[in-house]
């Protein structure tokens, strides 16, 4: 039985010049000094039962005593599972981790007794594209909106309770989607336990709890000890794999840095999903994230385009001095 969410596409890049990267300017993410490693860092976080999400981000920032933390999709108090949490400047790129798919485990409750061949089959009705109208409860405007269901399957059915596996695109409400599924079997149905396995490229099986991130901060503190929380602590550039990428000439990023729009001849490469209005990664050539961008034409006409705009700035990520000014490269 093969998952997959639509950051699990394969992403294929398209080449549009040569060049290279100096090493005596910017880091690679995963070599960054520590503390720069927590301040673009972003944790995949095994929520326990119980607490809010915000309360689990405010126990992070306890934890590693920094600023700022945000978290990625909020889990309801009893909900449990993958949860990242950002850490100070990686909070600038939540908005685009909200918008990837997400997985969970469900169990439903059925109200009636019903054969098993119906659940199967009105269950397997739902995969595709529905419609929703957020719960009264939830903060969303109550408006009837579409949301993708990319895979449904049946785990086990005992008596009423049926355990599924779901993955949808963000903003489902698997609570309301249960009650939805109880409606169309004519029994009614309610969401017993939820439990979210994944967000994006974050995965249950690779995520850590509070007390793993405590002890990994204590051996850093007492031992000075930095590979627990190297392990536990991801770059901010992991989260950001469902986006497509553009990479540019180092002389182009201090301009990017100071505001400057996206032009074309500092492109050397980018995924080949690129289209008109999609939000796109500007990272080096050592693959820090510079910028997140909106584009303006398709990853096929950029390869074509020598000189002019192709995209428009929305968020600076990269503090400016990183990496010489154009000017410097202009005068070699």
């Amino acid at each position: 039985m093969q998952h997959k969410l639509p950051v699990d596409i394969e992403e294929k890049f398209l080449i549009k010049a040569e060049s290279h990267t100096d090493p005596a300017y910017g880091c690679y993410p995963e070599k960054r000094p520590l503390k720069d490693y927590i301040n673009y860092g972003i944790i995949n976080l095994d929520k326990p039962a119980g607490p809010t999400s915000h309360e689990v981000a405010v126990w992070v920032r306890k934890i590693l005593k920094i600023p700022k933390t945000g978290h990625a999709g909020t889990l309801d108090p009893k909900v449990t599972g993958v949860l990242p949490i950002a850490l100070n400047e990686t909070c600038k790129i939540l908005q685009s981790l909200l918008k990837v798919g997400k997985e969970y485990v469900c169990i439903m409750f059925l109200h009636k007794d019903i054969p098993e061949i119906k659940i199967r089959k009105i269950m397997g009705e739902f995969v595709g594209k529905i419609y929703q109208r957020p719960p009264l409860r939830s903060s969303v405007k109550q408006v009837l909106r579409i949301r993708e269901i990319y895979y449904l399957d049946i785990l086990e059915i005992e008596g009423r309770n049926v355990l599924f596996v779901v993955g949808c695109e963000a903003g489902t409400y698997i609570r309301k989607l249960v009650h939805d599924i109880g409606l169309a079997l004519g029994t009614g149905a309610h969401m017993r336990e939820l439990r979210r396995t994944r967000v994006g490229p974050f995965k249950e099986e690779e995520s850590f709890t509070l007390h793993d991130l405590k002890d990994a901060y204590h051996y850093y503190i007492e031992e000075g000890n930095e590979s627990y929380l190297r392990k536990i602590i991801l770059p901010m550039e992991f989260a950001i794999k469902g986006l497509p990428k553009i990479y540019i000439r180092d002389s182009a990023v201090d301009a990017i840095c100071h505001g400057a729009k996206l032009a074309a001849p500092g492109i050397i490469k980018l995924s080949s999903h690129v289209e008109p209005g999609s939000l796109a990664a500007i990272l080096t050539l050592k693959n820090e994230l510079v910028a997140l961008a909106t584009i303006k034409f398709t990853a096929k006409q950029i390869l074509k385009i020598d000189h002019g705009i192709v995209g428009d700035i929305k968020r600076v990520i990269m503090p400016i001095g990183i990496y010489p000014s154009w000017k410097s490269y202009k005068s070699v």
